[in-house]
Order: C-alpha cells, then structure tokens, then sequence
C-alpha cells in the first residue's frame, strides 16, 4: 500500500472570484434574490443549452417545484408519479412535498438506473409523469421513457442532480424532457453552497416556477425591476381592482428562493466548469477502468458509446458471491484514508420513512441489492494522479487478500 494518505470523498471549492462578489452583494445592501441570481440563472441555462433556468434554494426545490408545475395543466392532488426505487431520498420526498403519490419502478443494477422495461406495468388512470434520475451521471434510458410519456400522453422531469456534464445520444441530460431539475450543492460539479435549479425550454413553465418559489405570486417576471435595480415597476399596479400584484397569490406556493450570496458563489464556479469537469472525468474513467479489472468481486457500471456519464462519483457494487460484505470493504478503505459513502437505499422497502406507502421487502430486488452492496468514492478536482492510484491499489490490495 505504501504511504497512507487522506483521500476525501469531495471538497467544497470557493474561488477567489466568488469571495469578491459575495463582497459587492453584500456592500449593495441586496442579499436576497436579485441581480446575481438573474445572471446566475442565465449563465446557467446557456451551459446547459436551454431557453429558462430557475433557480431555487435546494435541488429539492427544484424537484418539488418541477412537479407542482403540473397542477397547472391540470394535475390534482394525489396523482401518480413514476420514480426509481433506487436513488437518495430526496427523490421520493420531492414527490410528497408536491401533493402527489410516488409510484416507485426497480432499476437495472448495471446501469442504476430505472428499468424502462417495467415503467408501462405501473401506469394507472392516475399517472401524470415520470420521473426518471440519472444516478451517479449516468444517464436514463430516455429515448425508451420519452416514447412511453408520448404514447401515454406522461410529462417527463428529469432529476439531474448529480448528472453535470452528462449526456445522451448527443443530448444534453436535462433538456430531453419537458424540464430538468440539477442540485447546486456542495458536493456537485456547480456548487451555490445550497440550492438547485430548473431548466426548461418553455416560457409559460418558467413563469409559474418562478411564481411557485415565491409563495405563487402573480409577480413572475424573468427579471424584476424591484429586486434588480429597487426602481418602478409599472406592473405592480396594473389591475386596479386586484391591487399590488405583489400580494395577489394565483396557486399554492413555495418559499424557496436562491439569495444573492448562493448566487455569487454559482456565479464564480460557472467560470471553473469546464476545468473542473474535464479532472473529474478523468478521474472517474481511471477508477472505471480500474475497477472493471477487479471482478468478479467488485464491479462499477460502463460508459456506452451514445452516452457520456456526468462525473459525479464512482460506484462500487460488491458481488452478492463475494466472500466479504460492503462493510468489510468499507471498513477497510476507511483506515486507508479513504472516505467513501453508502450508494443510497431503495426508498420504498429501506427507508423506513416510506413504510407507510405499504411495500415490503422483495418488491424492488435490483434496488435492494445496491442498497446492500453498492457504495461510491469520489472523483472531485482536487484529487491528482497519486490520489487515484493509491484507491485503486487500496481497492486491489482488498479483493486480493480475499482471493489468497
């Protein structure tokens, strides 16, 4: 193994850049949401290559806020959406918090990702969207769910929280549905400190996202004049007989915006993207093709051809033949120095939050299986060459004992 060094499942990385504009936001007196999130959400929606981003204070938030979207076209209370088992429970929260009921599909362990073989057996005269995630980057069978969604007349939301960087069939993850929804939280690949945000290309969705994070205000311009720049607006006082649009409230809401603070630090990073990404990919494809040499014990999932995986972190599935568990191996690379994290539960049967929807273990046996197995390193930029090396060694050094 060698020398022992400290290898940190991620880093949060604060440039210079963004300690200056939180320093102008803070000296402009104008903390909440204003000028730096506009530009923040238009830096944004350019990097991903679509029309509207709207940011918000929580990758949650843009999930649950994608969701609530719909009762605008018609959803009620209590409707169905299909989400994959397997993912981090944020996923099948959202779906809480947004008034519907969350009907949950097993994944293919390979891909982790929902299986779209099982997606048409659970739709039901309730059903209203699917959900479908590209866990750890890799991105979701599109082409095969956005077919389903047209024959059944479904809205697609992407939950493309840790899929920076991710696309498919030369698209990118987050523009192929009907809207996107990206976590900007510490451990991603555009970090606001806290905060998430929704991509989509149509302008009337965008104005009731925008509605929806604050309260659902009538007040939903893509800039405001009023936290902008503090001047007139002439809208305000528009429907006299209504008063200040301001204080006219035209669908349940949420309280969810991103502050100037959050904005500023997204602002910074934007301008690191492409640095940032480029390292962690090749970290990630290093530690692929490591592990991939290391079966038939341990085992990661595959970049095809028509695919490119967001660098988010590297899973490990451990064999069910195995003569060692997750723990064992965990366990182990923790007095390496390595820090690793579990690779999430299937909500509906391991998270004892969702008992009370009434599955029971067996029902989702590929998610199962990596809610017991899989667990994930990370890839971020601040881990060289050496670092690399020495968890592929550690990981070798591992499945060979057990070999002997």
């Amino acid at each position: 193994m060698g020398k022992k060094r400290k290898v940190p499942f991620g880093t949060i990385n604060i440039p210079k850049e963004a300690i200056r504009l939180v320093t102008m936001a803070l000296k402009s007196g104008r903390v909440s949401s204003g000028r730096m999130v506009r530009q923040f959400e238009r830096q944004f929606a350019t990097l991903v290559g679509v029309k509207h981003a709207v940011a918000v204070s929580t990758g949650t938030d843009a999930d649950t806020l994608a969701m609530a979207v719909l009762y605008d076209f018609g959803a009620r209370r209590g409707d169905e959406i299909i989400v994959p088992a397997l993912s981090f429970v944020a996923t099948g929260n959202s779906v809480l918090h947004a008034g519907f009921k969350p009907v949950f599909v097993d994944i293919n362990h390979e891909t982790l990702n929902i299986n779209p073989t099982l997606i048409e057996r659970s739709i039901t005269g309730r059903t209203i969207a699917i959900m479908p995630v590209h866990l750890m980057g890799k991105p979701a069978a599109m082409d095969t769910i956005m077919a389903i969604a047209r024959e059944h007349k479904l809205r697609v939301i992407e939950d493309a929280a840790e899929a920076y960087g991710a696309s498919y069939h030369d698209k990118a993850v987050g523009t192929i549905g009907d809207m996107g929804a990206f976590s900007t939280y510490v451990a991603h690949i555009i970090t606001t400190i806290e905060g998430g945000v929704i991509t989509t290309g149509n302008a009337e969705v965008a104005e009731i996202l925008r509605s929806l994070r604050s309260h659902g205000r009538a007040c939903k311009c893509e800039s405001c004049k009023l936290n902008v720049s503090g001047g007139y607006c002439d809208k305000r006082f528009s429907k006299p007989k209504l008063g200040d649009i301001r204080f006219i409230f035209e669908r349940i809401g949420y309280s969810c915006k991103m502050n100037e603070l959050e904005a500023a630090v997204g602002i910074a990073n934007l301008g690191n993207y492409d640095a940032i990404l480029s390292k962690r990919r090749n970290n990630l494809h290093t530690l692929m093709k490591g592990v991939q040499g290391m079966g038939p014990y341990l085992s990661t999932f595959i970049e095809e051809k028509y695919e490119k995986i967001g660098p988010h972190a590297m899973p490990v599935l451990v064999s069910p033949n195995a003569p060692f568990s997750r723990n064992d191996i965990v366990l182990y690379l923790e007095k390496c120095g390595i820090e690793t994290r579990s690779l999430f539960q299937s909500m509906p049967t391991q998270c004892p939050g969702f008992e009370f929807l009434g599955y029971k273990i067996g029902q989702f046996p590929e998610a199962e299986y990596v809610g017991k197995s899989g667990f994930h390193i990370g890839v971020h930029q601040d881990l060289n060459n050496d670092d690399v090396t020495y968890v592929l060694n550690c990981l070798e050094e591992f499945v060979h004992h057990q070999k002997s």
